[in-house]
């Protein structure tokens, strides 16, 4: 599952080992990254303050449907 946060300044400082050990993220404008859940757990449990903007969730029902199938 992908998260999407924000960082400061301050904590992007914080954070950039945390994030190139853990994670295959992809970073935009912003000081904002699109990480990994577990990523986004190591800067918790590391006192790493984000904003969390957005979480990739799977829609309940559409797992194996064919593009294009009615659901």
């Amino acid at each position: 599952m992908k998260t999407v946060i924000q960082l400061t300044d301050r904590e992007e400082a914080r954070a950039l080992p945390i994030l190139l050990r853990h994670s295959t993220g992809m970073v935009l404008l912003g000081r904002t990254y699109v990480i990994s859940s577990e990523a986004a757990g190591s800067l918790a449990e590391a006192g790493v303050k984000f904003t969390e903007l957005t979480r990739e969730t799977s829609i309940p029902g559409t797992q194996g449907a064919v593009a294009g199938e009615r659901i």
